[in-house]
This record gives C-alpha cells, sequence and structure tokens, in this order.
C-alpha cells in the first residue's frame, strides 16, 4: 500500500487551511454560494437536496484499517452513524455540516487520506480491479500504475480546468473488472512486443445521457510513455473539446464526432512531440512505487484447507457464503473475500459507522491490514487463509455483512438517487429495496446466477444502468417517477450498452417485471448459459415480452 511522501502530506495539509479560510468566509456571508461552488467542488464537497454531500478519495479502492476506522469516526462524529460507497470506490458523507467540513479534511489528513479531485472537471480518482495484486490471471499487479497516474495528475496545471471531468481505470487481465470501457480512458496491461510492460489503451467511453463504449486507440504502448501518451490524449481534448454546451463536453463526444481515427491522428500528433521531451516514467521511481505494493507475508499454506472443507460440509450456510463471496487467490490457501453491503432491505453500498470499526479489525486481524472498496459498492478483503474464512464468515453474520449474494440478482447497483441528489429524477433507493425484497430467496437467487441489476436515478447514469445486464433508470413524466428498463448491457470485457425495452413503469411495477424477465430467462436458456449470455443469442424480445406480460394480459 502506498505511503504519502512529504510532498503528498505538505499538499494535503495546505489545502485543508486554504479550505477552512474559504469556509469561514461562506460561513459568513462574504463568499457567496455562486463564488464558493469551484472552491468547495475542488475539495470534494457537493451540495444536495438537503445538505453538503462529502465525497472523500480511496485511490484505486485501497485502505487500511486505521483509514477506515478514521471514516467510521467521521460519520459518528460529523455525519448520521453511516457513509456510502460508489462505484469509483469513493466514500460519500451526506449529512455533514459546512462549517465541520474543514475539520473532517484535517481528520482525513491524519491517515493520509483527502477529498481532492473527487468532484469539478478535473481527472477523478483513478480506479481498478478490486483483486489486483490478489488475482491469478493479471499480467502484473495494476496498483502501482494507479498511483503513477494519481501522482502525475494530481493538481496537474494542464488539467485543473478541463472541459468536463475525466476519468481513468486500469486492469492488468483479459477479464475487465473494473468496466475500463466506460470510462474517458481505460488501461489495459499487456506484454509488449520487447516483453515489458505495455498498455493497450481505450478511448471515449463514458455513460450519461449520451452514453459510448471507449475505442481502441492504441494496442501497446510502452510503459515507459505511458503518461506521455496520456496527457497527449487529454491535451488533445483540452484543446478541440467542446466547452459551449456541459452536455456535449466529455471526450466521447470529441472521438464520435472526430471518429477514432481522425482523433488518433491528432493524439499522435502531441505525442511525437511529448515523447521528444522525456516526459517518461523514471525507471528508479517506478522501482520505488512498486515496492510500496510488495505481496505480504504470505505464509506456505497446503492447496486445500481442512477447516474450510470442512466448514463447507458442516453449514450449508456457510456454504453458500463460500460458493458466492469467496474467490479464488493467486497464492496457495489464500482466498480474496467478499463484503456485501446489500442486505436484504438494505441501502446499496451503504455501512455504518459500527460495521466500519468491525472490517477495520477484520481487515487487520485476517488480511494484512488491507480492505478494498469494489466498483460493485461492497467491499474486498484481499488475502485472506482459507483456514480462517468460517470465523472471518461469523463475525461478518454478526454485524450484518455476511449476505451471501455477490454478483447475484441482489448485489444490485444503485446511486442515492432522489432521496439525496439534486439533479436526479426519481429515487433508487426504494425501487432497489424493493427489488431486493422480491427476489430474496436465496436458492431461487443462486438458480438465477450472476445477473448484474444498475439503477440510477436520472440520466447522469451514477448507478451505470447503461451497461446492466438489466438496467433501470428513473425519469420524470410530468411530475411523477417512472422507470425505463434496459437489457443486454455489460460493463466487461464485452462491454455493451442495454437495449430500451418499452415504455416507462411505475415504481412499483418495476420489481415484477424484472422478476417476469428472469423467470423468462430461466425458461429459455441452455444448459450452463448466464442471463447476458442468453440476452445475447435470443436478442431482447423476449424478455421484453415478459416484462410487459401483465399489460397483454390484461389487454
Amino acid at each position: 500500500m502506498y505511503r504519502y511522501d512529504e510532498f503528498d502530506a505538505a499538499l494535503v495539509r495546505e489545502r485543508v487551511e486554504e479550505f477552512r479560510d474559504q469556509v469561514e468566509r461562506r460561513a459568513s456571508g462574504a463568499l457567496t454560494e455562486d463564488e464558493f461552488k469551484p472552491l468547495r467542488l475542488m475539495n470534494g464537497v457537493y451540495l444536495q437536496l438537503h445538505a453538503y454531500m462529502l465525497r472523500v478519495a480511496v485511490p484505486y479502492g485501497v485502505m487500511n484499517g486505521g483509514q477506515m476506522r478514521k471514516l467510521a469516526h467521521i460519520a459518528r462524529t460529523y455525519d448520521k452513524g453511516y457513509g456510502h460507497f460508489t462505484t469509483r470506490c469513493n466514500i460519500q458523507y451526506n449529512w455533514p455540516a459546512l462549517t465541520d467540513l474543514p475539520a473532517i479534511l484535517s481528520d482525513l489528513a491524519e491517515v493520509e487520506m483527502h477529498a481532492i479531485q473527487t468532484s469539478g472537471n478535473c481527472i477523478r480518482n483513478t480506479t481498478t480491479d478490486v483483486f489486483a495484486g490478489a488475482a491469478d490471471d493479471e499480467v502484473e499487479d495494476p496498483r502501482p500504475w494507479c498511483e503513477v497516474i494519481r501522482q502525475w495528475s494530481t493538481i496537474h496545471p494542464e488539467f485543473s480546468f478541463l472541459p468536463r471531468k475525466f476519468k481513468i481505470a486500469v486492469v492488468a487481465s483479459q477479464k475487465d473488472r473494473a468496466a475500463i470501457r466506460t470510462h474517458d480512458v481505460g488501461l489495459q496491461i499487456v506484454k509488449g512486443a520487447d516483453g515489458g510492460t505495455a498498455f493497450r489503451v481505450f478511448v471515449g467511453g463514458g455513460q450519461g445521457r449520451l452514453p459510448h463504449i471507449g475505442q481502441e486507440i492504441a494496442p501497446a504502448v510502452p510503459g515507459h510513455e505511458l503518461l506521455a501518451y496520456l496527457t497527449a490524449i487529454i491535451r488533445a481534448w483540452n484543446l478541440l473539446g467542446r466547452r459551449d454546451n456541459i452536455h456535449k463536453a466529455r471526450i466521447k463526444i470529441l472521438v464520435a464526432s472526430l471518429g477514432i481515427d481522425a482523433f488518433r491522428e491528432e493524439v499522435d500528433r502531441h505525442f511525437a512531440t511529448l515523447r521528444q521531451e522525456a516526459l517518461q516514467v523514471p525507471a528508479e521511481e517506478l522501482a520505488r512505487i512498486q515496492a510500496y505494493f510488495a505481496a505480504p507475508a504470505f505464509a506456505d499454506l497446503p492447496r486445500q484447507s481442512a477447516a474450510f472443507d470442512r466448514a463447507v460440509l458442516a453449514d450449508p450456510d456457510f456454504a453458500r457464503f463460500s460458493r458466492n463471496n469467496v474467490r479464488r487467490h493467486k497464492q496457495v490457501g489464500y482466498a480474496s473475500v467478499i463484503i456485501s453491503l446489500k442486505p436484504l432491505d438494505g441501502v446499496p453500498g451503504d455501512i455504518t459507522d459500527a460495521q466500519m470499526e468491525v472490517v477495520a479489525d477484520l481487515a487487520e486481524r485476517y488480511s494484512f491490514d488491507e480492505v478494498r472498496a469494489a466498483y460493485e459498492q461492497n467491499l474486498v478483503l484481499p488475502h485472506v487463509r482459507l483456514d480462517d474464512t468460517p470465523a472471518l464468515w461469523r463475525e461478518l453474520l454478526a454485524t450484518g455483512l455476511g449476505t451471501p449474494n455477490a454478483d447475484l440478482v441482489t448485489d444490485i447497483i444503485a446511486c442515492p438517487g432522489l432521496d439525496y441528489c439534486s439533479l436526479a429524477n426519481a429515487r433508487s433507493i426504494p425501487v432497489a429495496q424493493a427489488l431486493s425484497k422480491r427476489l430474496a430467496d436465496l436458492d431461487w437467487q443462486e438458480k438465477v446466477g450472476p445477473v448484474r441489476i444498475n439503477m440510477s436515478g436520472c440520466i447522469n447514469a451514477c448507478g451505470h444502468h447503461h451497461v446492466g445486464h438489466i438496467g433501470v433508470l428513473g425519469v420524470d413524466r410530468k411530475g411523477e417517477e417512472y422507470y425505463q428498463i434496459t437489457v443486454g448491457g455489460s460493463p466487461d470485457e464485452q462491454a455493451a450498452l442495454g437495449e430500451i425495452v418499452g415504455r416507462s413503469l411505475p415504481a412499483d411495477e418495476v420489481a415484477p417485471a424484472i422478476q417476469r424477465a428472469l423467470d423468462r430467462y430461466l425458461e429459455v436458456r441452455i444448459e450452463g448459459e448466464r442471463f447476458i449470455d442468453t440476452v445475447r443469442r435470443l436478442g431482447a424480445d423476449p424478455f421484453r415480452d415478459a416484462i410487459y406480460a401483465h399489460e397483454f394480459a390484461n389487454a
């Protein structure tokens, strides 16, 4: 795990004191809200429906126990006792008082955390595979490269006032567990022609009002030239991107309007200059950063765990947890364990201060003091001995964190929606809760198998509904909340946008409609076929018919 150097520490402390003065001026009335807005956005502060909201950066989703305890302290001391993890692996606090914000940022600085570049038209928090460094299919650990990007992009003078926000994600395997093709830039680590680290680069992905899947712009950029190539991409967009229309300012619009070939030519023109200017990642600096991400001191364990196997045979509930929430590890005798933040009738991504304290303790005792925030709005303990998983599971159960539904239909991704967000058209949370209740039977969920359901309260798509296997979008119809359903989206290496199946539905019809679609899948799938495979084979029509079957029955 990376540790701040003296430059990081000084930067964060100076930013806290600067913002303290700005908050005092806003509270006294010396600054209007319009004057304060750009200043607060630079520090991760939004103005929501009912209060300010603070978004805390969790670089590439990695935290230790001390940081998790500090997050619990903030929830307990300054908020309403909980936080909300997002699809960018950050955590949000929905109820902080304006005058408490400097104190919160000061507390975060004590554990090497901050809220810089979690909002505004800048390069946002870089995300990666939640199993980085533990996955057995990765070319190398992508986290050091995420840290290189973090250091390069933090308060970068050329990119502080971009046309719009800019998001980067990195993976290191053929399996995309970070949705890289939905980002402004997606990076996949590959082996270059010389056998060294290289990057397959995708550009122009994004969701929101005009969704696009990223297109490949380069097959293998050498690792030492990565920053030069990223600079070339962002410079091309910064110079050519639109600033006259907020809805057409993202890089996806520029790439779509120019075409990928013309945009590549523009990037290559900048890249030719930048690589001559020796904008490279110094080998010694990369080695220094990589040392911070060295593998922990794994024990020499047998491949099979007698304790794990006995628990699976003795306890059907643990067996279910092991099937759904325990993932294979590259180190023999270890596993990665998913902590679901999607309990029955819960709010997807929410976690209480007491639960944060428990997770901090479990990370320290069972996972080399490391916990990860996942794209799916869950947490992961990346390095757990198989021998320890039964005891870990029992402790998770005792605090409401043992729901065995990872990747199943109730592992729902959802934005906060109209309960909090001033941009939303409709609520997401009650619809997600209703669906969770309706589909709660775990035997049925396992029969259905992996299905990604994503919900957004508005077209900004913070719940990534466009790429859900089943997507739900809240819309406003003459002052009433309705929900549009899409089918066939996917955020992974076969990234695709879902197809709108028909007219929007009132809130109370969403859960029954989705259940009918899943029941239809069980009727028409072939052996071994996942839901998304069936949709790709048959198209959306069978599911459209199921979703609106009640209308045909009443016709």
